[in-house]
């Protein structure tokens, strides 16, 4: 049963759903956030990301984290499930697909602050660990996006096989 909050969501609760392998950010969809005067993450591991090289062709994996600190909307769960699986036959690098992702992302819910992460496991034997980051300018979140980058890699972890 639909309430007022959450009428527009197309996809939650659907029969059969149809699972694109083009590009789709039309699919994410958003819901209200019922706390929006409380600050807190919303994280979301996704450790099945799959893109395409757009040189040769091959498949890539990866482990991909989203994480936000919501504002008025939040991302519905399954439509941004869709969303990253949409990206299984689009030809972009790593570093390509993570700012992609945290653009679409910012577009559609305005977050206070969003980070985006991918560790990819090894292709010719290098992985490839894009970060990228936002937050809302003139705010504090501005500077917290700064500090994160500044200092998202200082403790590294361990990378053996991607474990």
């Amino acid at each position: 049963m639909r309430d007022k909050e959450t009428e527009n969501l197309s996809l939650l609760g659907a029969k059969k759903t149809v699972y694109r392998t083009d590009y789709a950010p039309e699919v994410l969809e958003t819901f209200e956030n019922k706390h929006p005067d409380n600050d807190y993450f919303v994280k979301f591991n996704c450790p099945e990301f799959t893109s395409l090289c757009p040189i040769t062709g091959q498949p890539d994996f990866g482990n991909v984290t989203i994480s936000y600190i919501p504002d008025r909307k939040m991302v519905e769960s399954k439509s941004l499930k869709l969303y990253l699986f949409s990206f299984r036959e689009h030809g972009d690098f790593h570093e390509d697909c993570m700012n992609v992702i945290m653009k679409d992302l910012i577009r559609l819910m305005d977050p206070k602050y969003i980070e985006v992460r991918g560790c990819f496991y090894p292709r010719g034997g290098i992985s490839i660990d894009p970060y990228c980051n936002y937050g809302r300018p003139g705010t504090k979140w501005e500077n917290l996006a700064w500090e994160r980058l500044s200092h998202h890699d200082m403790n590294p972890e361990i990378v053996n096989g991607r474990a």
